[in-house]
């Protein structure tokens, strides 16, 4: 008999904007192909009582997604897990199912969440494929504990089974997507968002990526994802956010999904990663005739050097060169700086700081610090170097700062001199900012929020850094 799965979207947080919870969509939409009654109830828009729900739905099993652990901002260090345990605790007092948790954020620390939360099983990597097989064997009675990707306990300890397969392109389909979550998204951010590829072979020393997604590319078909773009026009959505880590991981793919979309009329805008390197003209004009309208590349440095340090692979001459092509493109286009990693130093710091006066029309969006999370290059440098704690310890935001830089010196130097660059964001926006953000956002003005900040300096505006 298939089971009545209700899957719970805990992320309530909502800086810079409210996001479509995409991973519990799309094991939603794999649990209801495997012919199980689904109900999808998200944090963000559902405020009923929670133990009405699910007494009124009586599920069999109940999956919990925690999409982050925290907001990765040394100012704030803003925790996301706390209340897991109350919240389990809250569901075993209205329903006996097994409650299963995942998410990007759970699969990050399977063992230390499952552990504090003090749910029955969880599912760490991609979920669609590993999910399905643990409804099947609870709904069959048989023993769950050697499936991939399934985290349990074993006597003592907690058991993490690898993810042996990564889902193939033809596996990950299309999410769930309810009309009133699609409605509420819109009125809440303007936009939704969508997946083109999964995987990443970068080796970034920070990022998480290829621990929650593996290391190979898997592409969808370029048709499959226009036709997905052009369903959402359909519905009224007019901007997406593809989330893949790298867009551009593939100028083949991305010529490919451009084609299919001109080919198809779509007429939308939308926003992507790129990796600022690889990249032409000729590419980034075509990306723009297809609907690309902003750009957020992931930079991290403008020094060489520290480029170097944090495994980017890449140069400022790159990243001066793609900027150049969005700019050309009349692409709108944002670099997100991670200052006080490895390698950096004052005189690295300055180096940033000159080269980004080379480039035109930009943002730049610049945070101190370099969250360590386990199982990244940064995690084994930070261990050997005895400089970071336990691994259960590390839920509690843990960011590393090169010796002798610290959080506060790091933190003065880029204020003052977003003080002096006023495209330079560092720390949030003003409340009148964002205010001003919402209302742009109801006449139709679409795009991530630092594109009104863009819009506001074209306009000779925009906010002024809080003092040091």
């Amino acid at each position: 008999m298939p089971s009545r799965v209700l899957l719970l979207s805990i992320n309530v947080y909502e800086f810079p904007y409210a996001v479509y919870p995409l991973g519990a969509a799309y094991v939603a939409a794999a649990a209801r192909r495997a012919g199980h009654e689904v109900r999808l109830l998200d944090f963000q828009l559902h405020r009923e009582p929670l133990g009405d729900a699910v007494s009124a739905f009586r599920p069999d099993v109940i999956g919990v997604s925690l999409r982050n652990v925290d907001d990765a901002l040394i100012q704030r260090r803003e925790t996301f897990f706390d209340e897991l345990r109350d919240l389990v605790t809250q569901l075993r007092r209205h329903s006996g199912a097994p409650v299963v948790l995942g998410g990007s954020g759970f699969s990050i620390f399977p063992a230390e969440l499952l552990a504090l939360s003090g749910a029955d099983y969880g599912i760490h990597g991609e979920g669609e494929r590993s999910f399905v097989a643990l409804l099947a064997a609870l709904e069959e009675g048989r023993e769950p504990a050697a499936l991939p990707g399934l985290v349990t306990r074993a006597g003592e300890r907690v058991q993490v089974n690898a993810q042996k397969v990564a889902l193939a392109p033809a596996e990950l389909g299309e999410p769930e997507r309810p009309n009133a979550l699609v409605e509420f998204y819109l009125r809440r951010s303007s936009m939704l968002n969508l997946q083109t590829q999964r995987g990443c072979a970068l080796k970034c020393c920070y990022c998480t990526y290829p621990l929650i997604e593996g290391r190979q590319h898997r592409r969808r078909p370029a048709e499959a994802v226009a036709e997905e773009m052009a369903a959402l026009q359909r519905r009224g959505v007019r901007y997406v956010f593809l989330v893949d880590s790298v867009f551009n991981s593939s100028p083949g793919h991305v010529e490919g999904i451009c084609d299919a979309l001109l080919r198809r009329d779509v007429q939308m805008k939308w926003c992507c990663f790129l990796r600022p390197q690889s990249l032409s003209a000729g590419l980034l004009r075509t990306m723009a005739r297809a609907g690309l309208s902003h750009v957020e590349f992931g930079s991290d440095s403008f020094c060489d050097e520290v480029l170097a340090a944090y495994g980017k692979h890449l140069s400022f001459d790159d990243i001066y060169e793609s900027s150049e092509f969005a700019r050309q493109a009349g692409v709108d286009y944002c670099h997100f700086l991670i200052c006080g990693g490895p390698g950096e130093t004052e005189a690295t710091l300055e180096s940033t700081f000159a080269n980004s006066q080379r480039l035109k029309d930009v943002t730049l969006m610049a945070r101190a610090g370099m969250r360590v999370y386990p199982g990244t290059p940064l995690f084994e440098r930070s261990r050997h170097a005895q400089t970071m704690p336990a691994v259960e310890a590390l839920l509690p935001p843990f960011y590393y700062l090169a010796p002798p830089l610290t959080e506060a010196g790091v933190l003065d130097r880029l204020r003052a001199f977003a003080r002096r660059s006023p495209n330079w964001i560092v720390d949030d926006p003003p409340s009148s900012y964002v205010q001003m953000a919402e209302r742009l956002r109801a006449k139709g003005v679409v795009g991530p929020l630092w594109s009104y900040f863009a819009m506001l300096q074209r306009l000779g505006g925009g906010f002024v850094p809080a003092p040091a």
